[in-house]
């Protein structure tokens, strides 16, 4: 204990040393950061103020944005702060509480995701037993799996990161407070500790990416005979392969391999912390015309405008 109290904040070497990439990649981030909340907020609102709310895919998605929205709050707040900033330091309780969360919600994110896989399968490839396979308890059952994946995936690197001795130094060659990081600055053998790290981030984002690639797979191979139009809005809902690649290929590079960072691991960290969440909006409903049939009906609807202003 004595020797973990040495260390009592960390330093944040960021993104860049250059002031004026610091000031582009700020505007950049702060863009993204606004989109993110903007498209969620709007899929929240429209799902919550529209009836399709009962269908498992809607439920997903008013799961996926939230999660989104907390999920890229626990780091690009901070991360735009300290862009404007020339010393970058976070407490060592702030440090693993943003570990935390980050990991909470990302693993969250990932179960959604997930889940809403199977339920494209199921969807496409068995349409007739659907209503059986998505009942209210499996798709209920989904969604408080994907919470307690994304707990007991969190807590391990919390009790990692508190049991873990920092005598110096501190400086985080990262933007944010993660595991290999820590490990890195770690006054201790860390190398059996890696191996549980592989195992809880990059192994799992491995078998879930497996999982992802095979259900697309299955799709396609068993919409080749369907008719054109079905064949199309099928291919059409695979799109979100886009978000899949854009965010467990990062992933894998960063946490399969043992304890080391990488120069390039900062950027590979932005496409599933921050890019990632930004396009989700766009990719799930975009290909949805129910999804944008609900956003025209609630934010093109003169009533709900004027009741809403009437309170």
């Amino acid at each position: 204990m004595e020797d973990r109290n040495n260390v009592t904040e960390f330093i944040l070497l960021g993104l860049s040393t250059d002031k004026k990439v610091r000031i582009l990649c700020f505007l950049f981030f702060l863009f993204c950061y606004l989109a993110i909340w903007l498209g969620n907020l709007i899929i929240v609102i429209s799902i919550s103020c529209s009836q399709p709310i009962t269908q498992p895919v809607y439920s997903f998605l008013n799961c996926l944005a939230p999660s989104d929205l907390f999920y890229t709050s626990t780091m690009s707040p901070k991360l735009m702060t300290d862009l404007l900033l020339e010393k970058k330091v976070i407490s060592y309780k702030n440090c693993v509480t943003q570990l935390f969360t980050t990991q909470f919600f990302g693993g969250i994110e990932v179960f959604i995701l997930t889940g809403m896989a199977y339920d494209h399968y199921v969807a496409i490839c068995k349409p007739l037993h659907y209503a059986i396979i998505m009942n209210r308890q499996r798709h209920h059952s989904i969604l408080i799996a994907s919470g307690a994946g994304g707990l007991l995936h969190s807590l391990g690197l919390f009790l990692l990161a508190i049991v873990l001795p920092f005598c110096g130094p501190n400086e985080i060659d990262h933007y944010f407070c993660d595991a290999y990081p820590l490990l890195k600055l770690a006054c201790t053998d860390t190398h059996k500790i890696g191996f549980f790290v592989i195992a809880n981030s990059g192994l799992m984002g491995l078998g879930i990416f497996v999982v992802f690639m095979a259900s697309y797979i299955l799709i396609l191979y068993n919409v080749h005979t369907y008719s054109a139009e079905s064949r199309h809005k099928a291919l059409f809902t695979c799109s979100s392969i886009t978000v899949v690649i854009l965010f467990f290929i990062p992933v894998i590079f960063v946490y399969i391999r043992p304890a080391t960072t990488l120069p390039e691991d900062k950027v590979f960290t932005l496409f599933y912390t921050i890019i990632v969440p930004m396009l989700n909006p766009l990719i799930y409903t975009l290909r949805n015309m129910e999804m944008k049939n609900s956003i025209r009906r609630v934010w093109c609807n003169k009533r709900f405008w004027e009741g809403r202003l009437m309170i």
